[in-house]
């Protein structure tokens, strides 16, 4: 039985093929839209890493059905045992539910009854309350649920069974938050790539322990923080002499906050155009490329063409320059721009002659191209994620 269960973020396929570049398609099931399990022990999960799953939990058992009142059964009967093992003191609670038929007012009464049950054990507990269906990050982590005396059980409907699991670790949506909106140097003109999201370009890049990454288009330098972070050594260029200011004290705050873990770790920082640039020494890139104009909407159909265009030369430029600066089996992820429009979604020109440049693009099991596109509602430009091996 899979030993590992991941409680997916807000785009699942963007998790799954993080979590496939990771540990292989053939160690990963997905459960329903929000779930997945992974045949590997969680504690050899390198959680803070992965910036696709929300909640990694420890599977503890299967139950043969999907009734809610069946599974109410099973849980008043079963939970109050193992609140019986916790360290004494009041235990906090909660249950989160995925793809099963039961309402927050449902699984607030199941609560309540485990509650019940288990002051025959003289056990007291405090029920964290439901207002949907799941706890979300901020719940379980303010609660300390993953403490030792928190206990958040998970239900996800596989099939005609159920998947209970109690989770383990939570996202640090403060920690995100922290080195998201505190660095000293942010510019919402050159995009305002989430952490998360960096992490997830990262790990599709797939980079080995003391490998270094290059980020050809650092900008404030998010990637940059997220890979030192991960513990890899990184080289950002961009073209302007601003941006890798902002990123040099972007880093130097990263540095005076998190001293011990970035020990032994280097960066390097210098001008220079991804189109023309002759770049030292690196092993594998991680970067979100050049956007485009910014738009709060969806501009004119000429306009919209004469920037796609002008954003296409520009990664023409950048991926002849950097095929005659790797060798075949490079490998690299970048975020490219991918433009919603009302009539469907407009990609780069570029991406259907990749092969004719000296690439390969990857595909994966778990998800399909179209599901690796970074977009948020009433957003115009997305990012589309694009896997590349030299060939």
């Amino acid at each position: 039985m899979f030993e590992t269960l991941c409680v997916l973020g807000r785009q699942s396929g963007l998790s799954l093929v993080e979590l496939e570049s990771l540990f292989g398609d053939k160690n990963i099931k997905k459960i329903g839209n929000e779930a997945a399990l992974l045949n590997i022990n969680h504690n050899l999960v390198p959680f803070s890493r992965l910036g696709g799953t929300i909640k990694l939990c420890k599977v503890l058992t299967e139950i043969n059905t999907t009734s809610w009142a069946k599974l109410t059964e099973y849980l008043v009967e079963h939970v109050p045992k193992h609140v019986c093992c916790i360290a004494p003191g009041k235990v906090k609670f909660g249950i989160s539910v995925y793809g099963l038929n039961a309402n927050p007012k449902a699984i607030n009464v199941t609560g309540l009854k485990i509650k019940k049950a288990s002051k025959s054990f003289n056990r007291s507990m405090r029920v964290i309350p439901n207002k949907s269906s799941e706890l979300n990050a901020a719940q379980v982590l303010n609660n300390k649920m993953t403490d030792e005396l928190g206990m958040e059980l998970i239900l996800v409907k596989s099939g005609s069974k159920t998947i209970l699991a109690q989770t383990i670790n939570v996202q640090d949506i403060d920690a995100y938050a922290a080195r998201d909106q505190n660095r000293p140097k942010r510019d919402a003109k050159v995009g305002m790539l989430p952490p998360k999201l960096a992490q997830i370009i990262i790990n599709l890049s797939q980079p080995k322990n003391g490998e270094s990454i290059l980020d050809p288009f650092c900008g404030t330098g998010v990637i940059l923080q997220e890979a030192l972070l991960m513990g890899f050594n990184v080289y950002g260029t961009d073209y302007q002499q601003l941006m890798i200011d902002y990123s040099n004290n972007n880093l130097e705050w990263l540095e005076s906050k998190y001293k011990n873990k970035l020990e032994g770790l280097s960066y390097l920082l210098e001008p220079g155009d991804a189109t023309s640039f002759e770049w030292q020494d690196f092993d594998k890139i991680a970067c979100e490329t050049y956007l485009g104009q910014p738009f709060s909407a969806e501009p004119k159909t000429d306009k919209l063409n004469q920037v796609i265009r002008d954003v296409d030369i520009i990664h023409k430029k950048f991926f002849k320059n950097l095929a005659r600066q790797t060798k075949p089996g490079f490998k690299m992820c970048v975020a490219v721009p991918a433009w919603h429009t009302k009539s469907g979604i407009k990609h780069l020109p570029i991406l259907d002659q990749l092969t004719d440049m000296g690439y390969t693009r990857m595909s994966f099991v778990h998800a399909k191209q179209k599901e690796m596109i970074y977009h948020r509602d009433g957003q115009f430009v997305g990012r589309e994620l694009v896997v590349l091996i030299r060939k």
